[in-house]
């Protein structure tokens, strides 16, 4: 099975973690794609095969005898997609983009106009959803071209190659995708996750990031007769919003800028909560993000009372950069793989993270490396048919 018919079979489960699980797995239906990965792992012939149960599929391909290289390497890639947008029921929809525009069939229009990067793709017979769903791609197709470098390594015609280790982990989407990570089930001293964006793309910087809660406590009273007397939470949490700095938002921000975002406000007169990410490549102004609400909250309570604004921070990865940087023979043989496979490799700032920044910070430098997918976490997710078997083609060269 090549690499593109396993990323068409994984995209039809249902994987959408939960950030406010407080659940082993997130979400349960994330366990049934891993045991079907176990499953998988296991009818290929590959050794040390274990599912913790909570998600996590570990498995090893032993390096051939003829095989002259050095240390063993790891790749990893996540099973679970963004609770951003829906998830369930996903219909994959092939076509050939015309370079202008792709109907889709659940009725959205993806254009050029929208997302210009799609005009190099004009010609190229591009995989979608139907446009009610997340496609998958981020990180399914990462799934499918490593299960896929399992097959070959483990064929009999593979070539001379270093022993793997392989790790497929739940709950990336929501920051814990290596809370339960065992290293001594996965003992390569190097890996790279494949997680990453248009094919080519090489990622070793990426935000330093935290995500805040804050929690306002209103007053409510009958709007007959509240003069003086009504503390709305939710106006005072809009108050608290309307203090962040405006253009450090995403929509405002590229390359190693960082930004304030809001994901959500609920609440009601008595009660309130805002949550929100902190991202930011420089530590030092990351620190400085993390202060500012603080000063806001303070702000807020000099004026409603002490305790009406309460924020609860919580670091959830480093940038991974500073780890890298002294294992940069790890960038030097992804670009040589790249080009090998005939696509000139770039480095690009992550605007987000991966599995690898936290793993990094662990004791096991892991890069980020592209699947070849676009428009993550949206309705309009896409990635080239090809994308797939071409990114298991350079996962390959790094073994050989």
């Amino acid at each position: 099975m090549n690499a593109k018919e396993r990323f068409l079979r994984y995209a039809a489960f249902d994987t959408t973690s939960d950030a406010l699980s407080e659940s082993e797995p997130s979400t349960a239906r994330q366990l049934v794609l891993a045991a079907e990965l176990e499953k998988e792992l296991l009818a290929l012939g590959a050794q040390d095969v274990f599912h913790d149960g909570t998600g996590y599929v570990y498995a090893r391909v032993p390096g051939t005898p003829d095989f002259r290289g050095e240390d063993a390497l790891g790749f990893l890639a996540h099973i679970d997609t963004s609770p951003d947008v829906p998830g369930d029921g996903v219909v994959p929809y092939e076509t050939v983009y015309d370079g202008v525009s792709a109907v889709l069939p659940g009725g959205e229009t993806v254009t050029t106009a929208m997302y210009p990067e799609l005009e190099k793709y004009r010609g190229r017979e591009m995989i979608f959803s139907d446009g009610r769903t997340l496609l998958g791609a981020d990180d399914k197709a990462g799934v499918a071209a490593v299960m896929t470098l399992c097959e070959k390594l483990l064929s009999p015609d593979a070539p001379p190659h270093r022993e793997i280790f392989v790790c497929f982990t739940p709950d990336e989407e929501t920051g814990r995708g290596t809370e339960r990570f065992d290293p001594d089930r996965f003992r390569a001293p190097y890996a790279y996750t494949v997680d990453g964006g248009e094919l080519g793309e090489i990622e070793y910087e990426c935000f330093n990031a935290a995500s805040a809660v804050v929690s306002i406590e209103g007053k409510n009273i009958h709007p007959g007769s509240a003069k003086g007397l009504m503390k709305n939470a939710v106006l005072i949490g809009a108050d608290f919003i309307g203090l962040l700095p405006r253009f450090e938002a995403p929509r405002y921000t590229e390359g190693y800028e960082g930004f304030y975002h809001v994901s959500r406000f609920t609440g009601s007169e008595s009660s309130a909560e805002i949550r929100m990410i902190v991202r930011d490549h420089d530590r030092q102004l990351f620190e400085e993000k993390k202060r500012r609400l603080g000063v806001i909250a303070e702000h807020l309570n000099e004026r409603w009372g002490d305790g009406t604004v309460t924020v609860t921070l919580r670091d959830t990865y480093y940038n991974m950069g500073e780890i890298i940087k002294d294992h940069m023979f790890l960038i030097d043989r992804a670009r040589e793989a790249f080009r090998a496979c005939g696509i000139e490799p770039k480095t690009v700032p992550i605007r987000g993270g991966t599995d690898g920044a936290a793993l990094s910070y662990r004791g096991l430098p892991c890069p980020n490396l592209s699947t070849g997918g676009l428009n993550f976490h949206s309705l309009h997710e896409c990635i080239p048919a090809d994308a797939p078997d071409t990114m298991a083609e350079v996962l390959l060269r790094l073994c050989v």
